[in-house]
């Protein structure tokens, strides 16, 4: 019942990393702090599909 979900810097709008989540436990969209090497800096990169 994992998906894998792409996560997007809003800033420069790049797909930099990929993860999974539970879609049971967690059916919001996941919003994480990471490193954005297009942008060099730290930006809360959202969920996208």
């Amino acid at each position: 019942m994992r998906d894998i979900i792409s996560l997007q810097c809003p800033e420069c709008k790049n797909r930099n990393y990929s993860t999974d989540k539970n879609k049971r436990k967690t059916t919001e969209r996941i919003e994480m702090s990471k490193y954005c090497p297009f942008c060099r800096k730290h930006t809360p990169h959202k969920e996208t599909k």
